[in-house]
């Protein structure tokens, strides 16, 4: 069954030469408008915020992105393969398209890894475990918080006369699972060797990128930008988390790349461990200043005793 290209760089609305900083612009743009928490029509919002992450995790990754661009118009030509047993396994629901899958999931040798099917030998008959099938699966921060239940479609195509069939299987992601999890469905792979059992299916999650948060383990980093007077004169102000947001005060004289800590307002760990928030702070300088504005910052200029360029005594 054919592959469908995906066209990573009109999903974000960018050009073909566009730098990563204005990838990463526009993804953040994008996911924010498409989040399934904010988006007006859930569904549609939800689907588009996949696709948008699953372009990301391509042109977002200079390593991925140079791989991509290689591929070119003649990308068909490095088709995998049909599977050993003559079927083709095509996934829905696991919030990645088949192209990404067979190029950019990372999956390989599955069926080494987790014990697939023996290849018959010396015209023995003997029962076989079938080879096991590999597919990634996008997961929320959300559903990392709570957890939840995901249907996902497996279906599976005979690469010889075409014909396929359709299941639908219910797939429960734990509350607290970390990126990397491998989460196995047993009996879902290929069909055993002479009346063996069939093999499994194993999803490996993947975290889909928010456009608020980024994670180190059980911990949720937020970039917060701060105008000068602000980190000078010290403020309170409202911070979004995974729920509810929390009030959290910046002290005067804040420094840029200062980082504060909200404990556990982070990822659910293992047993009662729950992650912090870590706020970290930026300074940013407008883009231009009125006349006003440049007659404070020169009375400030006159009058303040601050010089970066003096040596620290």
């Amino acid at each position: 069954m054919p592959i469908d290209f995906q066209d990573y760089y009109k999903t974000l609305g960018v050009s073909k030469d566009a730098p990563q900083d204005e990838i990463k612009k526009a993804f953040r743009d994008l996911a924010r408008k498409h989040h399934p928490d904010v988006a007006k029509d859930k569904k549609g919002g939800e689907e588009k915020f996949k696709t948008i992450n699953e372009a990301y995790e391509v042109l977002g990754n200079p390593e991925n992105r140079k791989k991509y661009d290689a591929l070119g118009v003649n990308w068909k030509n490095g088709d995998a393969d049909p599977a050993p047993g003559g079927q083709e396994f095509h996934f829905d629901g696991t919030g990645f398209s088949d192209f990404f899958e067979q190029y950019f999931s990372g999956r390989g040798g599955v069926g080494d890894l987790f014990g697939g099917a023996a290849g018959a030998g010396g015209g023995r008959q003997f029962k076989a475990k079938g080879h096991d099938i590999e597919g990634a699966l996008l997961v929320t921060l959300r559903e990392v918080m709570t957890g939840s239940v995901r249907a996902v479609s497996l279906r599976r195509v005979d690469s010889q006369t075409g014909k396929s069939e359709t299941e639908t299987i219910r797939i429960r992601v734990p509350r607290g699972v970390p990126a990397g999890q491998i989460i196995r469905v047993a009996g879902k792979g290929e069909p055993g060797f002479n009346g063996g059992p069939s093999g499994d299916l194993f999803l490996r999650t993947r975290f889909a990128k928010d456009p608020n948060f980024r994670t180190s383990g059980v911990d949720l980093y937020y970039d917060l930008p701060l105008a000068p007077w602000e980190a000078v004169l010290g403020l309170t102000l409202s911070v979004p988390t995974l729920d509810q947001p929390v009030t959290l005060k910046i002290p005067p004289n804040s420094r840029a790349g200062q980082k504060l800590r909200v404990r556990g307002r982070g990822l659910p760990g293992t047993g009662d461990k729950q992650g912090d928030l870590i706020v970290a702070l930026s300074i940013e300088m407008p883009p231009e200043s009125n006349e006003a504005e440049i007659e404070a910052w020169r009375a400030l200029g006159k009058t303040s005793t601050f010089n970066p360029r003096k040596p620290t005594e």
